[in-house]
């Protein structure tokens, strides 16, 4: 599972309207590892960053890779939509 960037998390919980603590809830991880992830003060282990990874995709978001634009997030589309 490749890597997140603190923006992608950002602009994830914005599109889903998440909180920092709805996100740690969902990932099981303390508000302080989202919040300082977020902010730029740490990087946390490859598991903490799958788990935030795990918890906004199971929630709807894509991850967009780098393509000549950066990295990026949508929402995946719904059944029916």
């Amino acid at each position: 599972m490749p890597a997140i960037t603190s923006e992608q998390s950002r602009a994830a919980r914005g599109l889903l309207d998440w909180s920092q603590t709805k996100l740690a809830a969902s990932s099981n991880l303390s508000e302080s590892t989202v919040r300082d992830f977020e902010k730029g003060r740490r990087i946390p282990s490859i598991n903490n960053i799958a788990a935030i990874r795990a918890a906004l995709e199971t929630a709807g978001v894509l991850f967009i890779d780098p393509n000549g634009n950066g990295p990026g997030v949508r929402l995946r589309d719904k059944p029916g939509s």
